[in-house]
């Protein structure tokens, strides 16, 4: 599913990634840990196409990232690949199913089609009642479900998280946490998740370290 080989990327002098490859396989919830510096969100970033490496590939579902024009990299992101950040990023002036449905939107989807998908994501995550609140009059648990929705809008076949339960407590954290693997057995998305979370970590399918732009070692929940 996700192919990455010999990936290096510098800002300056500071060489962040010095020569990453790694294999995710399709519908596999992989966990990416490391002391803040390590590169794990450089690397995020350059899996998702938000960054370009300075060498190296990424290549997802078989198409290598690098060949792609701009235009059609930003076509590839909205239709493949979905982010879920630390603070939800949603839009303060728009309604909850107003701001999942703005991908569609980026992507040319009809605006009923459109409502019917958020529509039916929203009563997934148990936010029905929710869908016309603004992002001021939900919690923080319900922001982050709402964040989680807009990334699945466009079914892509890749979810990237980055700390997505950082601004949680313990229990939205144990719920956002246990959503993944929901969404993953009923949507069959690959996750890669950044975190400094121990328990997301832990239960995760694979585990992998990084430190000073390298990877460490790996570990699976069976070791």
């Amino acid at each position: 599913m996700i192919d990455i080989k010999d990936i290096k990327k510098s800002f300056g002098s500071l060489q962040v990634l010095k020569g990453i490859d790694l294999h995710i396989d399709k519908g596999e919830i992989v966990s990416i840990v490391g002391p803040s510096g390590a590169g794990k969100t450089t690397l995020l970033q350059i899996i998702g196409t938000l960054d370009k490496p300075d060498s190296g590939t990424v290549c997802i579902d078989g198409v290598d990232l690098s060949s792609l024009s701009s235009g059609k990299l930003a076509d590839f992101r909205n239709r493949h690949i979905g982010f879920v950040f630390q603070f939800h990023q949603l839009l303060p002036e728009f309604t909850a199913i107003e701001n999942i449905m703005i991908p569609a939107y980026i992507g040319g989807t009809k605006k009923n089609e459109a409502k019917k998908r958020a529509k039916e994501l929203l009563d997934f995550m148990g936010l029905a009642d929710r869908a016309e609140h603004k992002p001021a009059e939900l919690s923080g648990g319900e922001k982050q479900r709402v964040a989680v929705a807009r990334a699945l809008i466009n079914n892509p076949e890749v979810i990237l998280a980055d700390e997505p339960s950082g601004s949680l407590d313990s229990k939205n954290k144990a719920e956002l946490h246990q959503l993944f693997f929901e969404l993953r057995d009923k949507f069959g998305q690959t996750f890669v998740i950044v975190t400094h979370d121990e328990t997301l970590a832990s239960i995760t399918d694979r585990t992998i370290k990084m430190r000073d732009g390298l990877l460490e070692d790996e570990k699976g929940k069976t070791d």
